[in-house]
């Protein structure tokens, strides 16, 4: 935003008394880059915790006449924050406005502005900045009705099909979304609930999955293999085999159970389509329907339908089961 950051604080700073001074620059990372708790501050002092916080208030409260000399870098947080709904992920807000060099001053400018407050992180959010409770109050409406539309949905969603209300700006949702645990945004940027593995892919079976809803059809482990970076053809194998997510449907290519594909032999597959049907079917009606659950040659089926132990021809040339 074209703001002198280092120079800012700098001044804000400069007429500081020692202690207050490096209490402030300890506090907020303003040298090393890494914020200091109140007990290691009071440890490298020689005081309590509450000491170095009484301290740090009252370098504060010197600073506060200088802030007015900056109004315009305070309303450029503000603008922003309105941007995105009023409140904003603190990982993302320090690193839109400081980039990596500049985040603790940022940080620390947020801090001593008096429009701003902090919110730490919790078991359902992360830490954030708002302007206001309301637009926190209004984000967490948002996030847990959108919470219960995933659930419902059961599956991924972009952004623009989230709707949630039509006064509600793309990038302000997206704001209030990012600051949940609950919800969040895979590399393909649809939004999901976190433990889902289209979401949150893990080990090598969840990959694996997400690499068959993304190709949407039948697979050769070695294929699956290629677009997992580092894994091993027999260790993805093994992982088809052991998920009932994935049924083998010739040799070697797995398919998804969710597409309607169910697990065993070519026999149990014609077992199954014959008892389904409750009527006798010909060999080119069987043939197509097992064909449209396994990957093998036709020949393969003609083999299994002519084994006597397991099928019967009817008078018609129709196929049955035999009845033990």
């Amino acid at each position: 935003m074209g703001f002198n950051y280092q120079k800012i604080c700098a001044d804000l700073l400069k007429d500081l008394p020692p202690r207050e001074k490096e209490v402030i620059l300890r506090r907020f990372g303003l040298k090393t880059g890494e914020r200091e708790t109140l007990e290691t501050i009071g440890k490298y002092f020689g005081i309590t915790r509450e000491r170095v916080r009484q301290i740090e208030e009252v370098g504060i409260g010197k600073m506060k006449p200088k802030i007015g000399n900056y109004q315009k870098i305070f309303h450029s947080f503000i603008q922003y924050l309105k941007n995105h709904g009023g409140l904003r992920k603190e990982a993302i807000l320090l690193e839109d406005l400081g980039s990596k060099k500049y985040q603790p001053q940022v940080y620390f400018l947020l801090s001593i502005g008096e429009k701003f407050e902090r919110f730490g992180e919790t078991e359902d959010f992360y830490s954030l900045w708002v302007l206001n409770q309301n637009s926190l109050d209004l984000a967490k409406k948002a996030v847990d009705s959108l919470f219960s539309k995933l659930k419902t949905t059961r599956k991924p969603l972009p952004l623009k099909k989230l709707k949630y209300s039509q006064s509600l700006s793309e990038a302000a949702l997206s704001s209030y979304l990012e600051i949940s645990k609950k919800i969040q945004k895979n590399s393909d940027g649809f939004f999901g609930l976190k433990d889902w593995p289209e979401i949150n892919p893990r080990g090598v079976k969840d990959k694996a999955y997400l690499i068959f809803k993304k190709i949407g059809k039948p697979l050769h482990f070695t294929e699956v293999t290629n677009f997992i970076e580092g894994a091993q053809k027999q260790t993805v194998h093994n992982e088809l085999i052991r998920d009932p997510r994935f049924v083998l449907v010739g040799r070697g290519i797995y398919a998804l159970s969710e597409w309607g594909y169910f697990p065993g032999q070519v026999k149990d597959v014609i077992s199954r389509v014959l008892k389904e049907t409750a009527n006798p079917l010909t060999k080119e009606e069987i043939l197509k329907k097992v064909l449209s659950q396994r990957v093998v040659k036709k020949n393969t089926i003609l083999l299994n339908l002519s084994n006597k132990k397991h099928f019967s021809r009817t008078p018609e040339g129709k196929y049955i089961i035999r009845e033990i």
